[in-house]
């Protein structure tokens, strides 16, 4: 059995108009998929059924010819209807199958009154390596759809230029009979002369134009979390267009961009820093002062550290998103061979690598040796 509409929404059958929208309202907003983001998917569904229940409840209560052939009939569609007693009918995919054949409305399953969503803005936001590693507050300009204010989204000069439209009594909707391969059939379509909405604007707004909107230049400041990677694409609910009939505004989509760092190489939430260092230092080892994401720090050399060891500092890497954690840092020693040796350096260097033992070049004793080298 299908259920009540007014219980849907729970309103009384003697609800005003104010009433059912402001219940609508609520219901739709208690079971937005963003309540149901970390829910199960038994509860995501649960929650996708019912906001459908709502928004048809919403969208035949709404309308004032279909909440009449409701109330007095059972049915949207009053005692011509289709779908026979009850909210839904019995006929189901055949009004879909008589629909494509003659493009008509079998249950008025939209309807150009109810509220709708505003269209979302997309923007691109760009960072420093330095904004993205602190997080930061950006203040854009955005050329938006806003509610005229003179007419209120009417679209009309006055209450008086709005007119019940003459062709379908307010209802939105229209029927005509048709010759098929079924035989007569009568067909429900939107009425062309209102658009379906079931009222005219005699006299437009001079503002909007009839539109009920207008474009103005807003400046909206939203903060971008530390830690955010470049290619991240962001949401802030309610910063879009503003809606028709009432609707919530649409969103604002941000896609971040994030300039690359001459000190740094990301990975994920690890930093890559490159050190070079004299031979001295890593053949003795070292403590060296380097530059880091949160400022100086020691870096210990180990002694017989060779070009390319890989060295962690743990902690120093980026912010990780929306967590108090950071990556770590890896410092890649790169070990410089001095240029333009003097003679003397020359040979002081020979005297120093003669000295040295088989053992204190193990990966060099792999490779073809010269001959002197070692002592032979």
């Amino acid at each position: 059995m299908a259920k009540n509409l007014y219980e849907i929404l729970g309103v009384p059958k003697t609800a005003t108009d104010d009433e059912i929208k402001r219940a609508y309202r609520k219901l739709m907003a208690t079971y937005h998929p963003d309540k149901f983001a970390s829910a199960s998917e038994k509860e995501k569904k649960d929650a996708e059924v019912k906001s459908k229940e709502i928004n048809r409840a919403y969208e035949v209560l709404s309308d004032k010819q279909k909440r009449a052939n409701y109330d007095q009939f059972g049915s949207e569609d009053g005692p011509q209807g289709f779908g026979g007693a009850g909210d839904g009918g019995g006929f189901g995919g055949f009004e879909d199958i008589l629909s494509s054949f003659f493009g008509g409305s079998f249950g008025g399953k939209k309807t150009p009154n109810a509220p709708r969503q505003g269209e979302d803005i997309h923007v691109k936001v760009n960072l420093t390596f330095e904004e993205a590693y602190t997080g930061a507050s950006k203040v854009l300009k955005l050329n938006r759809e806003e509610v005229c204010s003179t007419c209120g989204g009417s679209g009309a000069k006055d209450a008086n230029s709005v007119k019940t439209c003459q062709y379908c009594r307010g209802s939105g909707v229209v029927q005509k009979t048709q010759q098929s391969i079924f035989g007569q059939q009568v067909v429900q379509t939107v009425c062309t002369a209102c658009g379906g909405r079931g009222k005219v604007i005699e006299e437009k707004c001079s503002t909007c134009r009839g539109a009920g909107f207008t474009r103005k230049e807003s400046s909206v400041k939203v903060n971008v979390p530390a830690g955010v990677d470049n290619g991240v694409t962001m949401t802030v609910r309610n910063e879009g267009h503003c809606g028709r009939n009432g609707g919530a505004r649409g969103n604002l989509v941000m896609a971040v961009g994030v300039t690359s760092s001459p000190k740094f190489k990301r990975v994920g939430n690890d930093l890559y820093y490159d050190l070079s260092i004299g031979f001295y230092d890593a053949a003795c080892g070292a403590e060296i002062i380097i530059d880091t994401m949160k400022g100086e720090t020691k870096c210990k050399i180990p002694e017989s550290t060779q070009s390319g060891t890989k060295i962690r500092l743990k902690g120093y890497g980026m912010k990780v998103l929306q967590k108090e954690m950071y990556g770590d840092l890896y410092v890649i020693v790169k070990v410089e061979t001095p240029k333009g040796l003097s003679s003397k350096q020359m040979k002081l260097l020979k005297d120093f690598e003669n000295s040295l033992s088989e053992g204190q070049y193990p990966q060099t004793k792999k490779s073809a040796k010269k001959p002197g080298r070692f002592g032979k």
